[in-house]
């Protein structure tokens, strides 16, 4: 089952995601991803974008059946919320 999640980047207490699709039985920072679909930095601070998304891609993987995670959901409905 394919799944759209974050994988950890970022130095020690410096995190940041990148939101992927992948399948759900491999490891969360496995590196193994199917494709990338945008990044959040939940630290972001100034003009830096706290969270960046390609809308048509994520679109396409739900279109399939990915399953997004809980937080995923969350960060949708933000990103919903910026845009309009």
């Amino acid at each position: 089952m394919v799944v759209i999640r974050l994988t950890r980047g970022g130095a020690k207490k410096r995190p940041f995601y990148h939101v992927v699709a992948t399948d759900k039985r491999n490891r969360r920072d496995g590196g193994n991803y199917i494709e990338r679909l945008g990044y959040f930095n939940p630290i972001a601070n100034g003009q830096e974008l706290r969270l960046k998304l390609n809308r048509e891609r994520i679109s396409y993987w739900l279109g399939v059946g990915a399953a997004p995670s809980h937080r995923m959901v969350a960060l949708l409905a933000e990103w919903d919320k910026q845009a309009s």
